[in-house]
């Protein structure tokens, strides 16, 4: 990317719309993280709370004739990134329903645009980590081969995440590669193999 080039927005999208949820301390983590990296991008937490999107629309996503003002602006919002980071938790070996709505609300505004996922759970929300990953495929959104997966423990699940929390140490590296793999998607290719 050339000096002049525009900083690519990132849309942080928390998957999480619990009150007590963990979401927000883990995405403030992962971005610290990334802004560590030194990349030239423009990081935007988005907290789907602050959405109302509706339950449905009349017409299909795909057909861009959006009725809702909500899906309007959530339409307009997502357009104007130039990719995305997602950070979602596992809930019952698959995704939040909050984040599924958001997503399902469109369409084009995904079309190929890089998506860098990164999940967490008992297990690294790894059922939810190839989930999502399936349905950004089918938004014809570009998947980052890194994906990291957080295993956080069930007194982390039952009281919550402390900032800062020590036992993100060992997940930093890779949280830097996949930061590193969405940075780079944004360089044109050098033409060699």
């Amino acid at each position: 990317m050339t000096s002049a080039a525009k900083i690519p927005k990132i849309l942080v999208i928390m998957g999480s719309i619990r009150e007590n949820r963990n979401c927000k301390v883990i995405s403030d983590w992962i971005l610290e993280v990334a802004r560590q990296t030194g990349h030239k991008l423009e990081f935007e937490l988005v907290d789907l709370q602050t959405w109302e999107l509706p339950n449905d629309e009349l017409n299909l996503p795909s057909q861009h004739k959006y009725e809702s003002e909500y899906t309007k602006k959530w339409s307009e919002y997502v357009d104007s990134a130039n990719g995305f980071l997602m950070v979602s938790p596992q809930y019952n070996w698959g995704y939040p329903a909050a984040l599924k709505n958001a997503l399902d609300h469109l369409y084009q505004e995904w079309h190929n645009k890089p998506v860098l996922l990164v999940t967490y759970g008992g297990h690294g929300g790894s059922k939810c980590n190839a989930q999502l990953r399936e349905v950004f495929q089918g938004l014809k959104m570009k998947n980052m081969q890194t994906s990291p997966q957080i295993s956080i423990s069930r007194e982390q699940i039952l009281n919550g995440v402390k900032e800062s929390d020590p036992s993100f140490t060992e997940y930093k590296p890779v949280v830097e590669k996949a930061i590193n793999e969405l940075a780079d998607s944004f360089e044109p290719s050098s033409g060699t193999n």
